[in-house]
């Protein structure tokens, strides 16, 4: 496989060196591109220095802010032309163990057509989460698994691993939406075309440097346009 890990960023200038680092340490087979929405922080520019020491690490830059859905697209973009067969997503905070990246990528090489990194399957977790955040997560994705049929215990999360073709064929170009929501999308995607996914247990850690982006409104607009989706896919065309 040439897999190619995509981190997008946006003020992780705390954060992106040492995560760049560790991910060398643990995967020092993959590629990574580092995708950075115009952080003032100068976030771009320690990746670049990083690129130099580390090896096979891009940084492609874009002009402003444009939300995680449009990053990722971006990246599988450039990854799929550079020839990469396997395009893994991973946050920059440190909430995702670079070490869990070998087992993501078993697991394409095992069969999935998307490999989960999962907090809610066996051996998976959110350790010091407060207990409003944990049923928010946990009900978002109960929710989310039931009105699409997902099959997926964690669908919104951002540690994942697809295999190139099944990107393609999904046409992920045309997904549009950001953060929790495009997760849950790609998911849904993959699902309906018939892949196979699967959830490999991840422990998910609270960033300790720099400030979460996750709020309460970014998971209800998920959930709204999860059930937009249902309601357009079982009801409305099952009408026409």
């Amino acid at each position: 496989m040439r897999p190619l890990v995509v981190i997008p960023t946006y003020q992780e200038a705390e954060n992106i060196v040492t995560v760049l680092e560790q991910l060398r340490a643990a995967a020092p087979e993959v590629s990574v591109l580092v995708v950075d929405d115009g952080s003032p922080d100068g976030t771009a520019d320690l990746a670049d220095s990083a690129a130099e020491a580390l090896g096979q690490v891009w940084v492609l830059r874009r002009s402003q802010k444009s939300g995680l859905g449009g990053a990722y697209r971006a990246g599988f973009e450039r990854g799929l032309e550079m020839g990469h067969d396997v395009l893994v997503e991973m946050d920059a905070d440190l909430s995702h163990d670079p070490a869990d990246v070998p087992r993501l990528l078993e697991a394409v090489a095992n069969g999935a057509a998307l490999a989960v990194g999962s907090r809610y399957v066996s051996g998976g977790g959110t350790p010091h989460w407060p207990l409003r955040r944990r049923l928010l997560s946990r009900w978002g994705n109960r929710y989310a698994g039931m009105v699409l049929s997902l099959g997926v215990r964690d669908a919104t999360a951002g540690f994942r691993a697809y295999r190139a073709d099944l990107l393609q064929a999904i046409d992920y170009q045309t997904t549009t939406a950001d953060g929790y929501a495009f997760q849950v999308e790609m998911a849904y995607r993959v699902r309906r075309a018939g892949g196979l996914i699967t959830e490999v247990p991840i422990l998910f850690s609270d960033r300790v440097r720099g400030t979460s982006k996750m709020s309460s409104r970014i998971v209800a607009e998920a959930m709204l346009l999860v059930t937009w989706w249902a309601l357009r896919d079982r009801v409305f065309r099952r009408g026409r």
